[in-house]
């Protein structure tokens, strides 16, 4: 579990560095990213890397991803959001701090994760989603996410064979 701080100069960079995180880094955000003091995020900051910033956020929030420490790190060098991200380790006396302040500050408005726990989109009303598919050969009405694993296993079975 690793601890992500972003600076950003207003929300919707925050925003967009959170979506980028969760689509392009691959990482499952398991609390909700919270609003903090942008003012608290730069000192934070600055005693990590141990120099001073070249310019002062306006926005800023944090969160806790499910991935360790090193993994968050190297997914997050392969992205370019529009924000600062910081990954703060548990080695840090910030991280106790920041780990702190999170149980006080609000949620950060806007935000709703685009992999959600619960994917069933399709509901009852919608007759169209909740047909049995008759293609499936053992009858059963499982959803639909079945269907690739079935085709990979056939794929898997039918190449083997000569």
């Amino acid at each position: 579990m690793a601890l992500m701080l972003i600076r950003g100069e207003n929300d919707s960079k925050l925003l967009n560095a959170i979506a980028d995180i969760e689509r392009h880094a691959k990482l499952k955000l398991i609390s909700k990213p919270k609003v903090i003091s942008a003012a608290i995020a730069d000192d934070i900051v600055e005693r990590i890397l141990k120099v001073p910033l070249r310019s002062r956020s306006k926005a800023a929030t944090s969160f806790f991803v499910k991935e360790d420490i090193t993994l968050s790190i190297m997914q997050v060098k392969t992205i370019h959001p529009p924000a600062h991200v910081i990954i703060v380790s548990d080695e840090y006396d910030e991280y106790e701090q920041l780990d702190a302040i999170l149980d006080e500050c609000p949620n950060l408005d806007g935000y709703h994760s685009k992999k959600s726990v619960n994917n069933n989109q399709y509901n009852n009303n919608n007759d169209r989603y909740n047909k049995p598919n008759s293609n499936k050969s053992n009858g059963n009405n499982d959803d639909d996410l079945s269907q690739p694993t079935q085709l990979r296993d056939y794929r898997k079975d039918y190449l083997s064979t000569n």
